[in-house]
């Protein structure tokens, strides 16, 4: 800028040494009130300079020159705060300037004095709402408000000071760790934030501290980073801490201001406590009736621990005695409880008590904790039988019984037996259901369970029996027992051969002696073990009649028979001669549901009972038809004369 001309004093930037420059401020500028102006600095652009002594000088530019305002926020005087100067350069001090302002907040947070351009601060400011207000300022002639300059813009900067404390934003702050952690594991972080400057001094450099709770966790004092501070948090012992974390500005400095919050951090559970029975011995009762499946009791194991850590799994273990594996034990899966469970019937006459060890393990065990101890335990039931008044049992409880068929009517036929399983051991009574029995075939003996014959058997009729049989307390028949038994009817050889077929033979007049006239058959109806033998013969008056023979087959189907001719038959020739033969059938014991079974010889030794049949022959005559012989049949054999009976005599 050009030198200020005589007259109008010192102008900004007038050529003077530099210490002298510096002299003349230090002596000439007042104490500025904290903070205040910064370097002088001067706005526009001056007219270049006239050179001194020139004729003709032109006129000289003029510009502003002011100071770069700062004002410290939240100032408490009672008087307006001095914010800075605004001045012009063509300013001869006579009063002909007006200076004005306009822009943020001019008028009324900043006001100017139009004779001297001062500017102060009407009201409090805070840097954390607007940091900085934008203005411009004029310079104009007072008679005709002329703008002797041009318009020029400044900017007003809020000075920060420290008077916002540190505030947690993201509250509530809540972490968990793991029981048991090792010293210094990383919890959780916490941030505080605040709202001053942070580019002016320190009023926003924050340090972390522990207020509350240092005994158990830290803090990083930069990074805000909570650690546990031992090694041995115990959950079961305290599950949850309160640890107040306080934030600190101005680098913890002496004055700084502070703000706190707090943190819950929950001590999460690990599998480090093995189940334990609240006492070492259980004792359960349950009658010796309960069925199989009913459950003698519940018993539970304590788990300090949470979650799966307390699922856990039973085991049973009988003692030696106790005649093995009469419990078994299942875990309810809700309640983490052992059902000991009946699992084969009981009998208190054979063993009132029984005695079993339980077993509770935890099913999810962490090996990093497996030198705490074993993860089990181990607890003693007692399970008393509690006798009930039981009925009669059988023993055996059926069978099958025998009898022959043509035993006599109170033959006997078995003993049944029955006894009072209860240690009184009463008396027992017998009886048989009608119900199973309803033509009375059977009696019973009521005191001793003999069985005998009621009626006559007959093993063709009814080859099997089944019966009940009851068995009852005598003194109380209510206790009440049945038993199934199975009767077979053994088979004797009481029924005689008989002709599978009537039969009626026919044979031609000039049949041939050795011819095969007729095949015969026999059945039995009984049913030897070692299948039917039977043999044939004429009956004793039959061989004087020379016309037929008898031939006995010895082959497996020796239940036939073969007639021959033994002469040639004339027609109308007189056969009123008879033959007879015989067929004896062999003892048989075979069952009734066996077929019957081709007999080829008699049974060596066995018991012949023959039969006979008659078996008429007839005999045919050939006559010529046309010249050419033809046999046929014209009538019955009785018509044609020609019939004989031939008889197998029983």
């Amino acid at each position: 800028m050009r030198p200020r001309p005589e007259g109008r004093g010192l102008r900004a930037g007038a050529a003077l040494s530099p210490a002298l420059l510096l002299l003349l401020l230090l002596l000439l500028l007042p104490p500025p009130p904290p903070p205040l102006l910064g370097a002088l600095w001067a706005a526009g652009t001056p007219a270049p300079s006239v050179q001194d002594g020139a004729p003709g000088a032109g006129r000289v530019k003029r510009g502003w020159v002011w100071n770069q305002f700062f004002v410290v926020e939240e100032y408490t005087g009672t008087e307006p705060l001095y914010v800075g100067k605004i001045h012009s350069d063509s300013d001869e001090g006579d009063g002909a300037i007006k200076y004005t302002i306009s822009g943020e907040g001019a008028g009324t947070i900043f006001l100017i004095d139009e004779l001297t351009g001062d500017i102060h601060a009407m009201e409090r400011l805070d840097r954390e709402q607007k940091t900085f207000y934008t203005l411009r300022a004029q310079a104009r002639d007072r008679a005709t408000n002329r703008l002797l300059e041009p318009e020029s813009e400044f900017i007003i900067k809020v000075q920060d000071i420290n008077d916002s404390e540190p505030r947690f934003l993201h509250g509530p702050y809540i972490g968990s760790v793991a029981e048991l952690s090792p010293t210094g594991t990383s919890v959780m972080q916490v941030m505080a934030s605040d709202a001053d400057d942070p580019t002016y001094g320190s009023s926003a450099r924050l340090v972390y501290s522990v207020l509350d709770g240092e005994h158990h966790f830290t803090v990083d004092p930069k990074t805000g980073v909570i650690r546990t501070a031992v090694p041995d948090l115990d959950r079961e012992s305290q599950e949850r801490y309160e640890v107040v974390i306080q934030a600190t500005d101005m680098a913890g400095q002496l004055g700084g201001l502070s703000g706190s919050t707090t943190v819950t951090i929950v001590v999460t559970d690990v599998n480090d406590n093995p189940p334990r029975f609240p006492q070492k011995m259980y004792q359960f009762s349950i009658q010796e009736s309960a069925p199989i499946g009913t459950a003698v009791g519940r018993v539970k194991a304590e788990d300090s621990d949470v979650g799966e850590n307390t699922d856990m799994t039973y085991h049973l273990r009988e003692e030696s005695g106790s005649g093995g594996h009469v419990f078994k034990v299942i875990t309810d899966s809700d309640t983490q409880e052992a059902i000991i469970v009946v699992q084969k019937r009981l009998d208190f006459e054979s063993q009132p008590v029984h005695t079993v060890v339980l077993e509770a393990l935890n099913k999810f065990v962490d090996p990093r904790f497996a030198d705490l101890g074993t993860f089990r335990d181990q607890a003693i039931v007692r399970v008393a039988v509690i006798d009930v008044d039981e009925p009669p049992e059988f023993r055996p409880p059926s069978g099958l019984l025998e009898v022959q068929e043509d035993a006599q009517v109170g033959s006997l036929v078995g003993v049944v037996t029955a006894r009072d399983p209860d240690a009184a051991n009463r008396p027992v009574r017998y009886a048989i259901d009608r119900e199973s029995d309803l033509d009375q075939i059977f009696d019973i003996d009521a005191d001793t369970g003999a069985i005998v014959t009621g009626k006559g058997l007959d093993r063709e009729t009814a080859g099997w029996h089944n019966i009940t049989v009851l068995a009852m307390e005598a003194d109380n028949h209510a206790q009440l027992s049945r038993a199934s038994l199975r009767i077979r009817i053994l088979d004797v050889n009481d029924n005689p051969p008989e002709l599978a077929t009537p039969y009626e033979a026919a044979v031609c007049e000039d049949a041939k002696p050795g011819q095969l006239i007729q095949t015969i058959s026999v059945v039995d109806r009984d049913e030897p073990q070692s299948g039917h033998r039977f043999y044939f013969r004429l009956v004793p008056e039959a061989p004087s009649n020379p016309h037929f023979s008898l031939l006995d087959i010895q082959e497996p189907r020796n239940h036939d028979c073969c007639a021959h001719e033994r002469q040639l038959l004339k027609p109308w020739s007189p056969c009123s001669a008879i033959k007879e033969a015989t067929a004896v059938r062999g003892l048989s014991t075979a069952t009734r549901e066996q077929p019957p079974l081709p007999a080829t010889r008699e049974k060596p030794g066995g018991s012949r009972d023959p039969s006979t049949a008659k078996i008429n022959t007839l005999i045919f005559s050939k006559r010529k038809v046309g010249g050419v012989p033809k046999g046929e049949a014209e009538a019955t054999g009785q018509e044609l004369g020609d019939s004989e009976s031939r008889l197998f005599k029983p």
